[in-house]
Formats: C-alpha cells, sequence, structure tokens
C-alpha cells in the first residue's frame, strides 16, 4: 500500500506489479489487460499518464471503475500477463 500523490501511487503500484511479474517470469510487456479501481473519477487523467509511461511498447487493454475503496487509497491495479510456455523474456 502506497501513500502519496495520484502520480506516485499507480506508478509505486505498477512498480510492485513489475517486481511479481518478475517473479513468475513474465514483463510489463507481457500484460494483456489492466483492471483499475479509482476512489475518484478525477483521478482518471493523472492515472492514464502514468499508465502510458509504463508501458512503453504496446499499451494492454485497460478497463476502469469508480469505486469506494476498503483502504485509504487512491488506486487500485489488478493485471494479467500472459507468455506462451518456452518464450523468454
Amino acid at each position: 500500500m502506497t501513500k502519496g500523490t495520484m502520480e506516485k501511487q499507480p506508478r509505486a503500484v505498477l512498480d510492485d506489479i513489475t517486481a511479481t511479474l518478475a517473479e513468475a517470469g513474465c514483463t510489463r510487456d507481457d500484460v494483456v489487460k489492466a483492471m483499475v479501481w479509482l476512489r475518484d473519477r478525477s483521478d482518471f487523467p493523472s492515472l492514464n499518464a502514468v499508465y502510458s509511461d509504463c508501458f512503453l511498447h504496446e499499451l494492454p487493454t485497460l478497463s476502469s471503475v469508480v469505486s469506494d475503496l476498503l483502504l485509504d487509497i487512491r488506486v487500485e491495479v489488478e493485471v494479467a500477463a500472459y507468455r506462451p510456455l518456452g518464450e523468454e523474456g
């Protein structure tokens, strides 16, 4: 869980996701879909800017919803990644 500005929170979350992907032998390039929960609709432009910076090649499909998150955070991100067996990153 990360505190801070809307520019810092999604970047920190995506950095944590990158570390988790690496443990599975994947990279951000293997992400095919992301689901984002935002506390406030007005945070979407900031999220979108960070999201575009973090995925340098093809942007994964992005679904976003506004939700009253259970924790004191502004954004939650979940990703799905796909890497065919035998392929290395």
